[in-house]
């Protein structure tokens, strides 16, 4: 029997009533000094939470050096764990369910973001041509990081396992690990950027060795079933990319199928880096189809859907639900909109990382604005 994205699904354990996810949004509305939830988050987050839904919260920091864009959320810190229960608690109020998504930008850091100043931590030497955005909310060239010494990876894998105890201790239902979109352990993926000699890098199985050790590292503290992944093959955001994706994402997606984790979440090629700009790439794959022969559990499919096309990729079996982004942040009741065919609020592009509600949590729901 073919599934339609309104019947329910069961992720990690967590009954959902449809397959409609909203997928982790950077806002830049965090508080800072500290980089700590609030709540104007949790109001934005509470908008858009529904009995039976699945939140994947925003990505957040690990760590300090693991920041690289202002204003942006960590989970690390007392602070910030009491400011994202604020979060958890408006979601599960509404009967919703959320994973937050676990962060670092590896070589997209510069050094005013560093603990030390010193330089970010990548793979290797290797700097991305890019323009990263400094505290200040200004735009200069990405800087050269430094490769991080063989002898340092098991304390960054402490830190991903120290912010998923946060994550627990904060109130989410899951974790969600970002492996995608070029921060740092899609770096560690990929040839371009990991230039390694030692056990972390050359051949494809030594490059997915630290994601999959992380993943490990989580599922021993939240179990197998409540880690998610997110993966970006074929995607070119922020330098990244790989010349021939298919022999390293499908060594690492038939790792990571027997973990038995919560889902594994793929952006399509097409929508690459449409979180900086308008794209919809032509004559490119699909990950999901690609992929979906390799994995036996949930898989989520993201990247400029609406919604007949989510529903003809969940029909076809691609994919098991659907993670929207855009139009979520315009539209804080997307699922029963789509469901009942109703009309999107088109998104204002240019509030998506400024400050203060305007464009985080003014969008109206269906009716509300009439009744206003």
């Amino acid at each position: 029997m073919t599934a339609s994205l309104f019947q329910p699904l069961s992720v990690g354990g967590l009954p959902l009533a449809h397959r409609v996810i909203m997928a982790p949004l950077t806002r830049m509305r965090a508080t800072v000094p500290g980089n700590v939830a609030n709540a104007m988050n949790a109001e934005y987050y509470g908008q858009r939470a529904s009995k039976g839904g699945l939140i994947i919260a925003e990505a957040s920091q690990v760590s300090d050096d693991g920041r690289g864009a202002p204003c942006t959320p960590g989970i690390h810190t007392p602070a910030q764990v009491a400011g994202w229960k604020l979060v958890t608690d408006a979601i599960h109020a509404k009967g919703g369910k959320v994973f937050l998504q676990l962060w670092h930008m590896g070589r997209l850091s510069c050094p005013a973001y560093q603990p030390d100043g010193g330089l970010p931590i990548a793979p290797s030497a290797v700097a991305a041509n890019v323009e990263v955005t400094t505290p200040e909310f200004k735009r200069i060239p990405a800087p050269t990081p430094r490769a991080l010494e063989t002898a340092e990876i098991p304390g960054l894998i402490q830190k991903y396992v120290h912010a998923a105890r946060c994550a627990k201790e904060a109130g989410f239902d899951g974790v969600e690990i970002h492996s995608a979109n070029g921060y740092l352990l899609e770096q560690f993926l990929q040839s371009r950027t990991n230039r390694r000699t030692d056990a972390y890098g050359g051949s494809v199985e030594n490059r997915c060795r630290l994601v999959l050790e992380i993943t490990e590292a989580l599922a021993g503290v939240w179990g197998a079933d409540k880690v998610g992944i997110r993966l970006s093959p074929f995607g070119i955001a922020n330098d990244s990319g790989e010349d021939d994706p298919m022999p390293l994402y499908s060594h690492l997606i038939k790792e990571l199928d027997k973990l038995g984790l919560a889902y594994l979440h793929l952006i399509e090629p097409r929508a690459s880096g449409a979180g900086q700009r308008e794209v919809d790439r032509q004559d490119v794959p699909s990950a999901a189809q690609l992929f979906r022969k390799l994995w036996h559990g949930v898989l989520v499919a993201a990247g400029n859907f609406k919604g007949d096309s989510a529903e003809a990729m969940v029909k076809a079996g691609d994919a098991d639900a659907i993670a929207f982004g855009r139009f979520f942040i315009s539209n804080p009741d997307l699922p029963e909109r789509l469901r009942t065919g109703a009309a999107l609020t088109p998104y204002n592009r240019a509030t998506f990382y400024s400050r203060g509600p305007v464009g985080y949590t003014d969008y109206p729901a269906m009716g509300a604005a009439a009744a206003d």
